[in-house]
């Protein structure tokens, strides 16, 4: 169960690297605007915000893959950075668009709930 677990906390790690890769450097360009449903406008107002928010992305995929490299003793440290991409995910499902509980929170729970069984 731990191999299971550590397979989707990496998955999540890697899908938040995609998520820092989208909002800091693609976030004006066709890909950032298909997958965030911005228009050209709408996305040049908000890069730098975007951008931001993209660094913040990067330091929850950081404090996964940390805790992934410390083998049994990073339990605590992937319990931390899941909580906090699962009150991420809850949060961005509230108030920007419900799509993030599905993207965000819901493997976050799954990544706990596999490292609790572990």
């Amino acid at each position: 169960m731990s191999l299971i677990a550590n397979a989707v906390i990496a998955l999540i790690g890697l899908l938040h690297v995609y998520i820092l890769v989208l909002e800091m450097f693609l976030w004006d360009k066709p890909a950032g605007l298909r997958a965030f449903g911005q228009t050209r406008e709408a996305a040049a107002a908000s890069k730098v915000l975007a951008a931001n928010q993209g660094l913040y992305n990067g330091f929850l995929a950081a404090g996964l893959f940390w805790g992934l490299s410390l083998g049994a003793g990073g339990a605590g440290v992937k319990i931390f950075f899941l909580c906090c991409v699962l009150i991420a995910g809850l949060y961005g499902a509230a108030t920007a668009n419900r799509k993030i509980l599905f993207v965000q929170a819901i493997p976050a729970a799954i990544g706990l709930a596999l490292l609790f069984l572990s």
